[in-house]
């Protein structure tokens, strides 16, 4: 039974997180100073009135008077109206980068949960966690228990402890480790015994629990949905 860890497929989903949530954000920044340089100043429409007043003394009828007053009161709305808008454009620039971020966190997590499946149905069962009691002879692989006898235990955790420092064991080594004698003096045959024993014990208990399943006084019975079974 193949096993396979999860540690490289989540740094990996958070490497492409990081990624996009920085591209998605730095793309609406430059989109965002785009925009809001080339709106037009929200006081130009004053400064032309102004203008007008100032370089046209002759306007001074109670007609122009009052046409330069509307077109000055219609200066100050636009203003206001553009500034509201400003603030309009930057929240739902703001909106749309908190939208998109979601989207693709949630696009990571689901191409993720779906790569790490698709591992799961190839190559067997995952292992999240790995917990090995020699004083109760228990192994707690995930959210199983396993019963195992004290020399399989043994074995298994010389392999853990192999694991952790990136070690590869032979029979004899194996053997060695576990009688406490020099591997010259050791069988490769007795470690690949072990090995074997190990497989035997652990194996069928695994199988027992994801598999077969014993059913109380009444027998045994596939632990699958039936619409999955194919015969041919």
């Amino acid at each position: 039974m193949n096993i396979i860890s999860a540690s490289d497929a989540r740094r990996g989903s958070t490497r492409i997180a990081a990624i996009g949530i920085a591209a998605i954000v730095g793309l609406l920044l430059v989109a965002a100073i785009l925009l809001f340089l080339n709106l037009p100043d929200a006081n130009v429409f004053n400064a032309r009135v102004e203008r007008l007043f100032v370089e046209n003394d002759d306007l001074t009828g109670p007609a122009e008077i009052r046409l330069l007053e509307i077109l000055a009161q219609s200066g100050t709305t636009f203003s206001d109206v553009l500034t509201s808008y400003r603030r309009i454009i930057f929240v739902l620039l703001v909106f749309a980068t908190a939208l998109l971020v979601a989207a693709l966190v949630f696009l990571v997590t689901i191409l993720g949960l779906n790569r790490r499946m698709g591992e799961i149905e190839r190559q067997g069962i995952q292992v999240a966690s790995l917990l090995i009691s020699r004083e109760q002879s228990v192994v707690y692989l995930n959210d199983m228990e396993f019963k195992l006898s004290g020399a399989a235990i043994e074995t298994l955790g010389v392999l853990a402890e192999a694991r952790m420092d990136d070690d590869v064991l032979s029979g004899a080594e194996i053997e060695s480790m576990i009688q406490g004698k020099p591997a010259a003096e050791c069988d490769e045959a007795a470690g690949a015994t072990r090995i074997k024993r190990l497989r035997d014990g652990l194996g069928n208990q695994i199988v027992a629990e994801l598999l077969v399943k014993t059913i109380a006084r009444k027998g045994y019975m596939l632990s699958i949905d039936k619409s999955v079974i194919r015969m041919v």
